[in-house]
């Protein structure tokens, strides 16, 4: 048996989208951006954002859309989702043509860092992702 798992914590890029499988399973999807600053070696500061796709599944999918917008502080605990053709980052074609590569993470627990006015942070945590939870290979961020 092995297992792994991944955490981010960082802003939503867009409003999420929310669809539903042919099944009728609600998955939504958004963007999370983390920043990744470091120090280079000469010692000059260096700024970078990483973008994640999050897919997020069931009951945990209405309440991410309900709940989260652009802007919004997310943590997410998941699992990435390796492309099935290089085990890599998924694949996929932009619309200008030219290949692209994004890190995905089906996700297990979202918390809700951003204050909702009373301050309080929230969780949604997962059953259990299903498993093509990979999502629709064909919906770039």
């Amino acid at each position: 048996m092995s297992y792994h798992t991944t955490i981010i914590v960082g802003n939503l890029g867009k409003d999420p989208e929310m669809r539903y499988t042919p099944s009728g399973q609600a998955v939504t999807s958004f963007s999370v951006a983390v920043n990744d600053d470091y120090t280079s070696n000469n010692g000059e500061k260096v700024k970078r954002t990483i973008w994640y796709r999050v897919s997020a599944w069931g009951k945990q999918a209405e309440i991410c859309n309900q709940y989260v917008k652009k802007g919004s502080k997310v943590l997410v605990e998941g699992r990435l989702t390796a492309d099935p053709a290089t085990g890599g980052p998924r694949i996929w074609t932009g619309q200008d043509g030219s290949a692209r590569a994004s890190f995905e993470i089906s996700a297990q627990t979202v918390r809700f860092l951003s204050s909702r006015g009373d301050g309080a942070a929230a969780e949604v945590q997962a059953d259990a992702a299903p498993d093509d939870a990979g999502g629709d290979p064909n919906i770039p961020f």
